[in-house]
């Protein structure tokens, strides 16, 4: 009768290749779903914080503009002068009620005319004004803003035109609503 005393140092070491390859590639896929699910978060943030402030516009019926970089962004209500404001951008007198840093590594590609300011307008519709001083230039476009680093994330553009703004995927020349 054979005597069974524990495991061979070769069947040992297969297994131990078995376990770290196994983890290898467990690490480099969850590295991955990290990385799309983050940039989906930070999309998904961000069109919430846009959406708010067009609904904010509507109800205190006055003009919030939202000013973007690429890894911040701010939101100010237009409160300068008297209750209902006078439509223009000045972050000194305007009240700031958010502002936010986006991960540097999900950085977000702005087109130049939203580079100042998006502006949501009291009765919802939203506009881009290049400039921070003086009255704006109001442009009524459809602008796309997406994360500029590729990771096949569901969510990672959002489209803002005067009467919607929507969510989608990047191709690399168009944000596709979802």
């Amino acid at each position: 009768m054979k005597n069974n005393r524990g495991f061979s140092l070769l069947e040992l070491l297969v297994a131990l290749l078995i376990i770290s390859t196994l983890l290898g590639i467990a690490a480099i896929s969850g590295s991955v779903w990290l990385n799309k699910y983050r940039v989906e978060s930070q999309t998904k943030t961000l069109y919430t914080d846009l959406m708010n402030a067009r609904a904010q516009a509507m109800q205190r019926n006055r003009t919030f503009f939202v000013v973007m970089a690429a890894t911040q962004y701010s939101i100010y209500e237009d409160t300068n002068p008297g209750p209902d404001g006078d439509g223009v951008l000045q972050p000194a007198n305007d009240t700031r009620i958010l502002q936010k840093s986006l991960n540097a590594n999900y950085s977000l590609t702005i087109p130049p005319v939203a580079a100042a300011s998006i502006n949501f307008e009291p009765k919802g519709l939203a506009s881009m004004s290049p400039g921070l001083a003086g009255p704006p230039p109001l442009v009524y476009l459809t602008a796309t803003i997406f994360v500029t680093a590729r990771f096949n994330a569901v969510y990672d553009c959002i489209v803002i035109e005067p009467m919607r703004t929507t969510m989608g995927a990047w191709n690399g020349a168009n944000c596709v609503v979802q």
